[in-house]
């Protein structure tokens, strides 16, 4: 990875182009930050940079035989560590590394949902286990490839159990020679105490709208200049979620259509008293029941039901860069939003959190849904 080809985060990158250039390379560095920020590129390109005998001020060459396998991700000296989920594929790191070389080689910006799906798997609850800690001492211990450092990737290094995480405090202290951890996590705060005493801190911030935006056109040719300007607005700061909620547009527009569809049609019962309304309501609840995703599609669309209660009481206090919604979601708010407030918002949120939990439980999709329409017909009456 080069930092040229990392979104953003100049300053950051300047930050550790300077520390090698001056020789001043801690010897573990903890990358810390909120999804989708850019943490495990970072990394990638620090190491590449530290390695590359014909690096310039600004980069690694690119073009040398230690790129050309960093680029691959096979350097003898680069190591990682990722939390798995043990299966007779294996119980340590190196048993599903081709996996983790080949995601992070065609998508860089991910998360560990994204893992999941790599390996084909449901989600689970994946760990780095006790087992990894002898794998990572074994591998450190190796005679270096070349003059450069060896490098120690552990990505969500917050997964780590605690067993592992107690036998690498040695190491974390007192590594080899030209040895280098860099850690990253989006939760700190998980992580052991003697753990962040033994790194050096580097916060990654958020990308700016402009950063998200402009890599979503640049790598997602099908996205127009105004619709990147949406997705990086509603991302904040993650080119992760962006890219989610790019994948996602046609899910989102049937979600939304099925919100306004709900909202309208119980407006006209409360406010209009048009019964036919309610039959339409009654067919709504019907279709939603027999969904062709089941529950999981009825639990999405009460997610993002919620999401745009939030937004449509928001949208009234008329500032703009607090609603996280495209132009179609905030066409709908600018008449839909004044039925929305403090009267009523937090007995809707209370409403469909509800039905999303009942859904969950395995309950009567039909009744669980007919009952939320006539919950919203008193709602917005109110």
């Amino acid at each position: 990875m080069l930092f040229r080809e990392i979104i953003g985060q100049e300053e950051i990158k300047n930050q550790l182009r300077q520390a090698a250039r001056d020789g001043r390379i801690a010897h573990a560095q903890l990358l810390t930050g909120e999804l989708g920020v850019g943490k495990l590129p970072l990394a990638l390109a620090y190491a590449q940079y530290l390695n590359c005998p014909h690096r310039t001020e600004e980069d690694a060459c690119g073009q040398c035989p230690t790129c050309l396998q960093y680029q691959k991700l096979q350097h003898p000296d680069l190591h990682f560590a990722f939390p798995i989920v043990k299966s007779d594929q294996g119980d340590v790191c190196n048993d599903y590394l081709d996996s983790f070389r080949t995601l992070v080689i065609n998508q860089p910006y991910f998360d560990l949902e994204d893992w999941y799906q790599q390996l084909g798997i449901e989600t689970k609850q994946a760990s780095i286990y006790e087992k990894e800690s002898a794998e990572i001492l074994r591998k450190l211990s190796l005679k270096s490839f070349g003059e450069g450092y060896k490098v120690m990737i552990i990505w969500q290094v917050e997964k780590m159990n605690i067993t592992c995480a107690n036998k690498l405090l040695k190491l974390l202290e007192e590594p080899p020679h030209k040895t280098v951890f860099l850690l990253i996590t989006e939760h700190p705060e998980q992580l052991l105490a003697t753990i962040l005493s033994r790194t050096q801190e580097i916060r990654v911030p958020r990308l700016s709208e402009a950063e998200i935006a402009q890599a979503l056109i640049e790598n997602q040719p099908e996205i127009n200049e105004q619709t990147a300007k949406d997705l990086a607005h509603i991302a904040n700061g993650s080119y992760v979620a962006a890219m989610k909620i790019a994948n996602e547009s046609e899910s989102n527009k049937k979600y939304f259509e099925d919100f306004m569809a709900l909202m309208r049609n119980a407006w006209l019962v409360g406010q209009k008293k048009d019964y036919n309304a309610l039959v339409e309501l009654k067919k709504w609840s019907q279709n939603m029941a027999d969904a062709k995703e089941g529950r999981e599609r009825q639990k999405a669309f009460l997610q993002y039901a919620q999401k745009q209660i939030r937004e449509n009481y928001i949208y009234n206090f008329h500032c703009p860069e607090m609603n996280y919604q495209t132009e179609e979601e905030r066409q709908f708010s600018s008449k839909f939003a004044p039925f929305i407030h403090e009267g009523n918002v937090e007995k809707m949120m209370d409403e469909l959190s509800k039905a999303e939990m009942q859904i969950g439980q395995n309950g009567n999709a039909k009744i669980i849904f007919f009952d939320l329409c006539l919950q919203m017909i008193v709602m917005v009456k109110r």
